[in-house]
């Protein structure tokens, strides 16, 4: 099934940049809908990352930057968290789902304590199971509206949400971790 991009407030303000960086990566890649970004992610993760180095892990970029391997660590935390918001939505559940907060649950993740390998592996882990969450969605589970972290969203936006974010990061560790 399609899912088009979610219209103008279908999420809060904030997360608008990463439906923005989804339509971007759409469009660059080649790609002819949201569900082949989400596919191909993860590919574009190992055509990065595969041939660096290990210690590359643990390379922040500026000082109180996270690391490389917390960063992926996260990338994978905010996926698991935003599907988890996109079934209770499509699902119809209406209970209002709380926010999270990154900064404190990055030291918890001990991801410099992980190789590049293991955390990359996490990530395609939780992108196969969110690629098999969004194939079970129905033109009604898509439209589905629900409340997390205070502000209303629908379950399409969180699907771009998913793949705009990890698209964002993608860049930071293009521009900002392998570009010393």
């Amino acid at each position: 099934m399609r899912i088009d991009r979610p219209a103008e407030g279908e999420c809060a303000p904030y997360f608008e940049k990463y439906i923005a960086a989804a339509a971007t990566s759409i469009e660059a890649g080649g790609h002819h809908d949201i569900v082949a970004l989400l596919k191909a992610q993860p590919a574009a993760w190992h055509a990065l990352l595969d041939a660096a180095p290990p210690s590359r892990a643990q390379y922040a970029y500026a000082p109180g930057k996270w690391t490389l391997a917390e960063s992926i660590v996260h990338v994978s935390d905010t996926e698991r968290v935003f599907a988890y918001r996109l079934m209770r939505i499509a699902r119809g559940d209406r209970t209002p789902l709380p926010g999270f907060e990154q900064d404190e649950w990055v030291p918890e993740s001990r991801a410099n304590r992980r190789s590049l390998a293991d955390v990359l592996a996490e990530l395609d882990a939780v992108r196969a199971a969110t690629v098999a969450l969004v194939a079970s969605l129905d033109e009604a589970a898509a439209l589905q509206v629900g409340t997390a972290s205070g502000r209303e969203v629908s379950a399409r936006a969180l699907v771009w949400m998913i793949a705009g974010h990890q698209a964002h990061h993608l860049e930071l560790t293009r521009t900002h971790y392998l570009a010393r």
